[in-house]
């Protein structure tokens, strides 16, 4: 069955190479990104070049206006979404000490990376127990791109890690709820990836991992991160609905 999947946050860094796995599967993609189309023109012709059918659904998931447009998008283009992947997610702009964050800094990580998804995955888990009850061979599922960061305290990003504890219990929550309508839901944790968005740090992660910051002596890939969700997709997890897979090396096992 070719599946239709919506990749927030698709077009670059942990997303992308979502993407490109999904993509080699076969599955149809529909790629949300806040920058204009023509940007990401080239990212696209690469997904196409598998055979499959990639779009791009431009909004930011932190509006309403444009969560609904993102949404209807994917169904006048495919009529259905069988797999929501909420990776979209930002940093903050600058790291503060925890008693120094500011009110717009932590509105902005909340509304990004937990409200936004919280209610796109509302919006999406209607239509897909609508779905499913009109269909009963219909297969639906969400994948939540959380982070270690859910579990691990980092008082310099305090916001991001509570952005991310909290979609951490979204996960749980739409598990219990969709449960009844055999729709699961998971949450993938990684750990430190190298993307866009890690560029500032890399250096410093480097040397870490040299001194055994991770059990894996390396960094991450997007592709580490890709492999799973297609294992998910692919149902090749089975009965483990609300369960976490953390890809990080390593980073967050408990040592002495």
């Amino acid at each position: 069955m070719k599946k239709n999947v919506l990749i927030t946050g698709g077009s670059r860094g942990i997303g992308l190479g979502i993407a490109k796995e999904l993509a080699a599967l076969g599955c149809n993609l529909a790629i949300n990104g806040v920058r204009p189309e023509d940007e990401v023109k080239e990212t696209l012709d690469m997904l196409r070049q598998s055979g499959t059918k990639a779009i791009y659904c431009q909004g930011d998931v932190s509006s309403a206006g444009d969560r609904s447009k993102i949404i209807q998008g994917v169904l006048d283009e495919f009529k259905s979404i069988n797999v929501l992947v909420n990776n979209a997610g930002v940093a903050p702009k600058n790291r503060a000490d925890l008693l120094d964050v500011s009110e717009e800094s932590y509105d902005r990580l909340m509304n990004i990376n937990l409200r936004g998804p919280f209610f796109l995955t509302q919006m999406v888990a209607k239509h897909m127990a609508s779905q499913k009850a009109n269909d009963s061979d219909f297969q639906g599922s969400i994948i939540n791109i959380s982070s270690v960061s859910a579990i691990m305290a980092s008082p310099n990003r305090g916001e991001y890690c509570i952005s991310k504890a909290g979609m951490s219990m979204m996960t749980k929550l739409f598990a219990v709820k969709l449960g009844e309508h055999d729709i699961p839901v998971y949450e993938v944790q990684p750990g430190v990836i190298k993307t866009d968005m890690t560029t500032a740090v890399q250096e410093k992660y480097e040397k870490q991992v040299t001194q055994g910051l991770t059990i894996e002596p390396r960094l991450g890939f997007p592709e580490d991160v890709g492999k799973v969700v297609g294992a998910i997709v692919e149902n090749k997890i089975p009965y483990a609905t609300g369960q976490v897979f953390t890809i990080d090396g390593g980073l967050s096992l408990l040592r002495f």
